[in-house]
């Protein structure tokens, strides 16, 4: 076999490819949060919309909506809808038309959604101290990632 050969057989080894390394990662952290979002009633999509929403009491978007929820998250509407009438269902949020366009449905946090936050924070902690998880190293890994992510977001 060739040195070429045997170079473009390396680049198809499947320890030699980014994207299934970012793809068991991901797997392996939401399977370490699955009991953190179990005590808080959560799946892991649902948490990330709560994220999305936590931060927008924060930073108002101009339109707090599904649409922009989905934008967000890289989600559709289709996926999002079901997930986030659980979460009205279980009281953590309030999904309304707009009164200008019935298409739009705006969100906004119940009392119980913007308290849910409080109770995040220390177990997220306690997950990562847990796993002595290096709060640089990750902060790095994460800014890299998000390169990564614009690159190809821009290709679509």
């Amino acid at each position: 076999m060739s040195q070429a050969s045997l170079l473009a057989d390396e680049g198809l080894q499947l320890d030699n490819q980014l994207c299934f390394k970012l793809y068991a990662a991901s797997r392996a952290v939401i399977r370490a949060y699955k009991p953190m979002l179990e005590r808080l009633d959560l799946t892991y999509p649902q948490y990330l919309a709560m994220l999305v929403l936590w931060e927008w009491q924060l930073q108002p978007p101009a339109q707090p909506t599904v649409k922009a929820l989905g934008e967000r998250l890289l989600l559709d509407s289709g996926t999002l809808t079901p997930l986030l009438k659980r979460l009205e269902l279980q009281g953590l949020l309030l999904r309304q038309r707009s009164a200008s366009d019935e298409r739009e449905v705006h969100l906004a946090l119940t009392l119980a959604g913007c308290a849910l936050r409080e109770r995040v924070l220390p177990l997220k902690n306690q997950l990562l101290c847990e796993r002595g998880v290096d709060l640089g190293a990750l902060a790095a890994l994460r800014g890299q990632v998000a390169l990564l992510l614009d690159q190809f977001m821009a290709l679509r």
